[in-house]
Parts: C-alpha cells; structure tokens; sequence
C-alpha cells in the first residue's frame, strides 16, 4: 500500500459492550454507537477528532462482528468514507486489537505510527486533544510507546494511574514513565493525588509500530503470532476484513497495559487535560453533563420537582420525578433503572443476574438493528406480532421465506418495492400487501427518504430463527 507521508494513522477500538451504562448501552448495541453527549454518537465524535489531513492519515476501525453494518452506517453519515475495517469475531481486549492494527499498519508502512483510542470516551476539547497528539508524536518518532495521562481532578478509584518521570530529552512536553498503578482503592488514590506526580491513564496509546511490534514479541509473543496468523488468514467481506477465527481465539485476552506497556523500557507519557471521560458510569455522565440549577441533567421527557444532583433521562415513557437527590433514573421502552450515584459501578451485577436468568433485556434492546435499518415489536399476543420496520434509502432486506407465519404490511410513510414469487410490486403511504406463509418474498426501499411501514405477523411461531434467507447484499445467507 501507499505510504501516508509520515502522518499518523487513527485506530478506533470499538469492541466494547458498556454494560454499566445499562440499560441503555446493551451488548447488541452499545454506548459508542449512542448518543450520550451531544447530537452524534460516541463513535462519530471520536472519529470526527482525528480527520486532519495534515496530521493524520486514513481511518482504521478494529471492531467486533456484530457492529459491523451500525459502524459503517455511522461513519458514512459524517462524510468518513473507505476506512479501513477489522472484524474481530469475538472479543480478545486491547492487546489482540492494537496488535492486529500495528500489523495493518506497518503492511502499509513499516515505519507507521498508530494512535489507538477506545471509541467509546469523550473528549470535550477536541484542539487540545490534537495538540497533545502532535506533542506525543516527538516522543513517538524518537521510539517511545507514548501514553496519554490526563490531570485527576478527584481521587477516582475507577482508572489505573500513571506515575510521571523526568523530561525526555529532545521530545517537549513528554515524561519518562516512572510506574503504573492499577484501580486504586479510595485511600490510595488520595495518596497518589496528595504525591502530586501522578496521571490517570486514559487509555490512549501514540506507538511506533516498529517498536511496538518488537516489546509485542518481547512480552507477549502468543498475542502477536495469533494476531499474524488471523491478519494472514482474514478473508474480505463486503468493505470489512474478518479475522481469521480459530487463530484469533488462540490469543490471551490481556490489556496492552498489561502485556506491553508495564513491561517496557520504552513507555512515556504525555500529561495533558482535554476535558477526557471514559464514560464508564452513569455518574460520569452526570459530571459531563449539562446541569441545571439544582445540579440535576435531565434528557430527554422528563418533568421534574423539587430534585437535586440527579442524572434523569427519558427514552420512551415520561419520567416524573418528586423530591429526590443524587438518583440516577433512566428510563428506556423496556428497562427502568433506578439507583444512587453511589451504587452506579455496580449496575453490571444486575446485568450479569439477567443473564444469567435468560433474560432478553440484559443484551437487547427492543429497537432491534439490522444492515438495512431497524424494527421494534409494538405488541406479541397468541399466534399474532405488531412491528415497526423502519428501511433505509436504497436498502432492501434479503430474498425470504417462512415455514410458520404469513405476514401483513402497511406502508406508513415512504414508497416501498415487494417482491412475493414471482411478482414484483410498489406500494406507497397508506398501501398494503399480504405476504402468505411459505412465499418468497423480499422488502426494498427505492427512496431517498426512509421507509416506514407496519408489520402484523400471524402464525403458531413467530421466532426470528423462522427465516430461510436464499438471496442476501448483505451476504448474511
């Protein structure tokens, strides 16, 4: 490939699932792909900070399978065109993911610099963010594993802190790393705030894919040779690059903190404040939020009295809320949490016991996303299923049959193509077709405006597995 003219390549790690901020990030749909602070999502935030031509080079995405349509639909949306997009089958943490993108990397220059960055943090400040980039890039080009630690502001007992060392010579605004200290509990965390020479660690990594590839196979040899033979045995699929999977399981799940960067001779560390927040718990994002006068942040349909200090958001029935403080309530179409800002770490036990119970909401959400768009069940009764299905311009789902259900579309709004056998017919708003049980039969969208339509669904089994697909653009056959 064409080298980049020594810019730095961007890496966004979306593999995480963000079950803390449950029930609004599920597993299905996570907290990278919402919109938690601001109009676009996580994911888009992060990637519109790193679209300096100047400074750095094309996108890369190391992503988990299941996202895959959501992320590219996302980029898309802002104008990021052609990334390049890893799919990890399954999750392997942040060494697995950062190894298989310094080994894309340097395919297309072995002298490449990687700025891996989970995607799921805010950064309010996104020119200070570039700054401390640029900053990181003279510690980077000198050979350093270059870290990004912002400046505590209290005694946070959720991040692992950085120690800062003595200046590096030639790279301005860069330390040597003098230690690592992972999540700390309350009083030791105090301490290291009292000592003064401590960071938190975003997570954000400036690495030179030569040295890093070196430490890799220096610390941790078995993450690097099954990320070669996953990169080696990826296939393409659509615009993705699927990893191979038998190579990717046979990685260690391990942090590269842990594999490389506590080990290493080499780590150094940028201190900076861009206004970070891992976005780790509901409370973190009271503190990003914008409060109002009693110090509550309230989205969404809310109404309020006599309340103060709580996080109070709304995603589908109202939320009244009478003399409470220091709450967190949100409330989704199918799950309310209620909590205190004090418990809200804990909110992955809850999702841990529905799981374990089998529980559909514990990884779901009712909105269910698909390559061509989304469809919500409305209401399921005895052999009969109400939905909302919402199709993209120019989408189409695939060429379909069931064994148990016939099913009955209305177009709401929006011009819709039906294919049933060998017909092929357009119905537009208030227009309906029957769709018997057994026939072939495939929905398209030929707009430029999304197409809404409702679906009543009949039959002895109304399950999602009852889908014989034979014809698919999404290669889902």
């Amino acid at each position: 490939m064409i080298k980049q003219s020594g810019r730095i390549i961007p890496v966004l790690l979306s593999g995480g699932a963000g079950t803390r901020l449950w029930p609004l990030s599920r597993e299905t749909y996570p907290k990278q792909l919402l919109s938690l602070l601001g109009e676009k999502t996580l994911l888009q935030q992060a990637a519109l900070r790193v679209t300096d031509p100047t400074l750095f080079g094309s996108l890369m995405v190391v992503a988990n399978v299941e996202h895959r349509f959501a992320i590219a639909d996302q980029l898309r949306s802002i104008d990021v065109v052609d990334p390049t997009m890893i799919l990890e089958p399954f999750g392997r943490n942040t060494a697995a993911a950062v190894a298989v993108a310094a080994l894309a990397a340097s395919e297309r220059d072995p002298d490449a610099i990687i700025l891996a960055m989970p995607v799921d943090h805010w950064i309010k400040d996104a020119a200070a963010f570039r700054t401390a980039v640029q900053t990181g890039a003279a510690a980077a080009k000198a050979g350093k594993l270059a870290l990004f630690g912002i400046q505590p502001t209290l005694a946070a007992t959720g991040f692992g802190y950085i120690r800062i060392g003595k200046q590096l010579m030639g790279a301005t605004g860069s330390n040597e790393v003098s230690g690592f200290v992972e999540k700390p509990s309350q009083e030791r965390a105090r301490e290291l705030i009292a000592a003064g020479d401590y960071v938190w660690n975003s997570g954000i990594f400036l690495l030179p894919v030569r040295i890093f590839l070196k430490e890799l196979q220096k610390f941790a040899p078995d993450v690097l040779s099954a990320c070669k033979a996953s990169l080696k045995g990826a296939t393409k699929d659509l615009d993705f690059l699927r990893l191979e999977k038998d190579a990717f399981e046979a990685s260690p799940s391990v942090s590269i903190d842990y594999s490389v960067m506590e080990k290493t001779e080499h780590a150094a560390v940028v201190s900076t404040d861009f206004g970070w927040s891992d976005v780790g718990s509901w409370s973190a994002l009271w503190d990003a939020g914008d409060k109002d006068g009693s110090g509550n942040v309230v989205v969404g349909d809310v109404v309020m009295e006599d309340a103060s200090g709580c996080y109070v958001r709304g995603e589908g029935p109202l939320v009244a809320a009478l003399g409470i403080q220091d709450l967190v309530v949100t409330a989704t179409p199918d799950v309310v949490l209620v909590t205190t800002k004090g418990r809200d770490q804990d909110v992955g036990k809850l999702v841990s016991q529905l799981k374990a119970n089998g529980h559909r909401a514990a990884t779901q959400t009712q909105r269910v996303h698909r390559p061509w768009g989304y469809y919500q069940s409305i209401d399921v009764g005895d052999r009969f299923q109400v939905k909302r299905i919402t199709v993209n311009p120019g989408a189409k789902l695939s060429l379909q049959k069931h064994f148990h259900r016939a099913e009955h579309w209305v177009v709401v709004n929006g011009t819709a193509i039906v294919t049933r056998d060998n017909e092929e017919i357009l119905l537009r708003e208030n227009e309906s077709i029957f769709v018997p049980l057994g026939c072939m039969h495939r929905l398209e969208n030929p707009g430029k405006v999304p197409l809404n339509l409702i679906e009543v669904q009949s039959g002895p089994y109304l399950g999602e597995d009852d889908i014989v697909r034979t014809e698919d653009v999404y290669r889902r056959v």
